[in-house]
């Protein structure tokens, strides 16, 4: 159930929240422009969770999101200076933006993905499966410091209508502005997500990061990312952790992260079904238009098709 997953996670932090308060004022320096935690929520769980990978991942600032177009814009500005970012032509590409990866990080990982449930056959037959004390293990070591030099946006959003009756509210927290603004597109994102939450409410926390901390007068890649890569989930927990990619579903932990791999263990419990569902309209040359209607998996050639040149004037 939704509240047992969520009362774990509150007993984990319970300990710890009376700790809340002056200290965390101290420790989270925000990015100019950014609301401070107690402006942007009252989930005492939530602060306690930044707060706790503030810690770990010693960002030098903290952005809190609220998805606004003012903010959108800025980020977008941002990455377009630092060369991560092409704004192509307004009149031909209005609003559109042009990214390359790094060329080791062009795609999924599934083999450095992994579904670490307390048993190994809560995985399933086709997910890697760690154990998950030494998969916790082996995280915190490697993100203790990994956005040294960078910000941590805090990111918000909601994984269908917000408010709708099984849209899920998640909270990433990653060191990519590009993450950022793709969640914006990707999901319901920013202060209405919040909202819904309100100051008690259940939320999977994600943390992501491109495992590249920046020392001081480094210049740094167009494309952060480390050759080492996890994507790993804590079913029991509702818990994400991605480390070393910048790139797609490794990155935007609302999509394969969430949507199916929590969401499918979530909905195992509850009564519901979740999947990656698809209706597609293909015409031929002839105009005769056919619908397809199918859950699409990984490696199914999806964007080989999706690529095909037409033939169609």
């Amino acid at each position: 159930m939704l509240m047992r997953a969520s009362s774990a996670i509150s007993q984990q932090w319970a300990g710890a929240s009376a700790r809340w308060g002056a200290r965390a004022m101290s420790t989270i320096k925000y990015t100019q422009g950014s609301q401070t935690i107690d402006e942007w929520t009252q989930h005492a769980e939530l602060k306690q969770w930044i707060q706790d990978k503030v810690e770990l991942c010693k960002p030098d600032n903290v952005y809190l999101c609220t998805g606004s177009e003012e903010e959108n814009k800025s980020l977008l500005n941002q990455m377009v200076h630092a060369g991560s970012l092409i704004k192509l032509n307004e009149e031909l590409r209005p609003n559109s933006y042009l990214a390359r990866s790094d060329t080791g990080d062009v795609a999924r990982v599934e083999g450095r993905t992994y579904i670490c449930s307390e048993n190994e056959k809560d995985a399933g037959p086709t997910n890697n499966w760690a154990e998950p004390k030494e998969m916790r293990k082996k995280l915190g070591g490697l993100f203790d410091g990994c956005m040294k030099g960078r910000t941590m946006y805090a990111v918000p959003f909601s994984m269908g209508p917000v408010g709708g009756p099984i849209s899920q509210v998640g909270i990433e927290l990653t060191d990519s502005p590009y993450v950022a603004v793709n969640m914006r597109i990707m999901t319901r994102m920013g202060a209405p997500a919040l909202e819904a939450l309100g100051d008690k409410g259940f939320f999977v926390p994600a943390l992501h990061t491109v495992g590249v901390p920046l020392a001081k007068g480094k210049e740094d890649s167009v494309w952060p990312s480390n050759p080492d890569k996890y994507i790993v989930h804590f079913p029991e927990e509702r818990s994400i952790w991605s480390y070393g990619s910048g790139y797609g579903g490794n990155a935007l932990l609302g999509k394969k992260c969430f949507a199916l791999r929590i969401a499918s263990v979530m909905a195992r419990e509850q009564g519901w079904l979740a999947e990656h569902m698809l209706i597609m309209g293909v015409t031929n040359p002839q105009g005769e238009k056919k619908y397809v209607a199918a859950a699409f998996p990984s490696a199914c050639g999806k964007t080989n098709f999706a690529m095909l040149e037409p033939t169609l004037p």
